[in-house]
C-alpha cells in the first residue's frame, strides 16, 4: 500500500526575495488623471522591474482632460443620450455649499453658516478635503466608491455645482467613454455602479503593469 509523504512548512529562503521598502508611484505617472499613490507588489521568479512611468509632472492628465467633453448637468440630472452621466441630487445646503466651493479649496472658504459644527472644532482640521471642488488643471483625488457625493471628499465638480457623474468617475478611472456598467435595461444605481468604479482597478494601469511581468 503506498502512503503519502507529508510535506512540513518550509522556511522562506530571503536570499531569492527582493527586500527594500516599496517605493510609492503616483497614479498621474501611468496616465491616471488622479494624485492617488499606489504600490505594486509581484511575486514572480527572477527579476522584477517597475513598469516605466509613461507620464511626469508636466504632462500629467488633469480632471478637464478627462470629462470637458461630457454634456454640462445640473444636480440629480442625467444625460438622455447617457444613462450612465448621471448625478447625484443635492438638498439646497449642500447645493449652496458646492456652489461655495473654491478650485483646490476648502470649506474654510465658505460663509459661516454653510459650516458644519465639526468645522468649529480644533478637530475640523481634519476634514478639509470634504466638500472641496476638484482643481480642473490638475489630477483628480482617489476616486472612491461614494465619489459622486461631495460629501465624501474633495468631489465638487471643477466647474459645475455638483458631485461627478458616475461616467465622469469612470472617466477618471481611464474607462473608454462607452464603457456599460449594466445590461440594457437594467436600473442604474448610483451605490452599485460606484462601487463598480471606485473599486475598480484602473484599465490604463492594467495596461501598464501587465506588460514588465
Amino acid at each position: 500500500m503506498q502512503t503519502r509523504q507529508r510535506i512540513g512548512p518550509r522556511r522562506l529562503d530571503r536570499s531569492r526575495v527582493g527586500s527594500g521598502r516599496p517605493r510609492p508611484r503616483l497614479r498621474a505617472d501611468y496616465g491616471i488623471p488622479q494624485a492617488r499613490r499606489l504600490v505594486l507588489f509581484a511575486a514572480l521568479h527572477g527579476e522584477v522591474k517597475m513598469p516605466a512611468k509613461t507620464h511626469s509632472k508636466v504632462d500629467y492628465p488633469s480632471v478637464a482632460d478627462a470629462v470637458s467633453e461630457l454634456r454640462p448637468l445640473a444636480a440629480g440630472e442625467t444625460d438622455p443620450n447617457d444613462p450612465l452621466h448621471c448625478t447625484y441630487n443635492l438638498g439646497d445646503l449642500n447645493s449652496a455649499r458646492a456652489k461655495s466651493a473654491l478650485p483646490g479649496g476648502t470649506w474654510a472658504d465658505w460663509p459661516q453658516e454653510l459650516r458644519l459644527a465639526r468645522h468649529n472644532k480644533a478637530s475640523g482640521s481634519r476634514y478639509g478635503s470634504v466638500y472641496g471642488r476638484m482643481d480642473p488643471k490638475a489630477p483628480a483625488p482617489t476616486m472612491r466608491t461614494q465619489f459622486f457625493n461631495i460629501g465624501t471628499g474633495r468631489f465638487v465638480h471643477p466647474t459645475q455645482h455638483r458631485g461627478p457623474s458616475l461616467r465622469e468617475g469612470a472617466l477618471l478611472q481611464t474607462f473608454p467613454v462607452d464603457y456599460q456598467f449594466v445590461r440594457p435595461g437594467e436600473e442604474i444605481s448610483f451605490r452599485r455602479q460606484g462601487r463598480q468604479i471606485g473599486n475598480a482597478v484602473p484599465p490604463v494601469l492594467g495596461q501598464s503593469s501587465v506588460g514588465p511581468f
